[in-house]
């Protein structure tokens, strides 16, 4: 499936779910959340038909994300219904890792290509002051379970908040000469939450690590993401850069979103995109769903705006409610 700009869409972020069981600061933070009443989310038959038609129009790879997806009563239900599609050939799943320990064991045998687990810091009171009450324990025990049951790849996703956490980035780096995992610091984005927050450049962190460390570029292909990696000299795993605002990747793009809500949405930072669960609830044909979605893909945007303070048409929600 490609786009006006000729991009290869094949990769759908599928958030099963706005709800989380934590309250990270730059996501959810201390407001009130309102969540969706579960009869607006996606059902898992629904899902399944979703993602079987974005199969047939060329999508291999799925990334189930949240709010946090293992919340979801029937997590492993909308797994197996995706791992049953034959054109699936990936299954990639984001997690903060408080429950995940309590899922490896099922996801072993499914197409599970690689596990993000979201951690910004090694230390357990700034890891429960940034969560709002999250156990760090939990995580660290889930990451090293799925060490221990060696799956594909793990990687650790952290964004860093200037003055917060970025003082923990040589003990990410570490992580990465210790276990074969990877370490990708993401730069925070100013959607939502995000804005109230001061970022730092991943420019800035290549330059505290090359100050310590050598980093080699990695060429082998990981992942469907635009991540570009790298290792230190004694390293098992890899340090990666996604810098969406630094150096944004808009011209490779290559993937589409669906909400809780079963929202197709063609980037992260626009409005613009389809009603997909009102298509499905009112019987319209997959083949009719099929070109519709085909319509909406070649008006895919060629660039977010994130530099920008304000649109009208920029997304204006939480980071839980569009899909992480």
């Amino acid at each position: 499936m490609r786009d006006k700009l000729n991009r290869n869409i094949d990769y759908l972020r599928l958030s099963i779910t706005d709800r989380c069981n934590l309250r990270c600061k730059y996501c959810m933070g201390d407001k009130d959340i309102v969540f969706l009443p579960k009869d607006e989310l996606l059902s898992v038959e629904e899902i399944g038909r979703v993602t079987k038609i974005f199969s047939d129009l060329g999508i291999k790879k799925i990334r189930i994300t949240g709010g946090e997806p293992l919340v979801r009563r029937n997590f492993r239900d909308i797994v197996e219904t995706i791992n049953n599609i034959e054109d699936i050939e990936e299954i990639n799943i984001t997690t903060n890792g408080i429950r995940l320990s309590e899922e490896l064991e099922f996801l072993k045998d499914k197409k599970i290509h690689s596990l993000n687990i979201s951690l910004d810091t090694l230390k357990k009171d700034l890891f429960k002051e940034i969560t709002g009450g999250g156990d760090l324990d939990k995580v660290l025990f889930s990451l090293h379970r799925a060490i221990e049951l060696k799956f594909k790849r793990i990687k650790l996703n952290v964004v860093l908040v200037r003055g917060k956490n970025d003082s923990e980035i040589m003990d990410f780096v570490n992580l990465t000469e210790k276990y074969p995992i990877d370490i990708r610091f993401i730069e925070l984005m100013p959607i939502g939450l995000g804005k109230e927050y001061v970022p730092i450049s991943n420019d800035e962190v290549k330059d505290i690590i090359l100050k310590e460390k050598k980093l080699t570029p990695f060429d082998e292909k990981i992942g469907s993401g635009p991540a570009t990696y790298y290792k230190t000299e004694k390293g098992i795993g890899c340090v990666g850069f996604i810098t969406p605002i630094s150096h944004n990747f808009c011209e490779k793009c290559n993937r589409v979103r669906v909400t809780p809500e079963g929202f197709l949405k063609l980037c992260l930072h626009w409005n613009d995109g389809l009603n997909l669960k009102g298509l499905l609830r009112a019987g319209v044909s997959d083949e009719l769903i099929k070109e519709k979605i085909q319509l909406a893909i070649d008006s895919k945007p060629d660039r977010h705006k994130m530099e920008k303070k304000d649109d009208e048409n920029f997304d204006k929600r939480y980071m839980n409610e569009i899909g992480g």
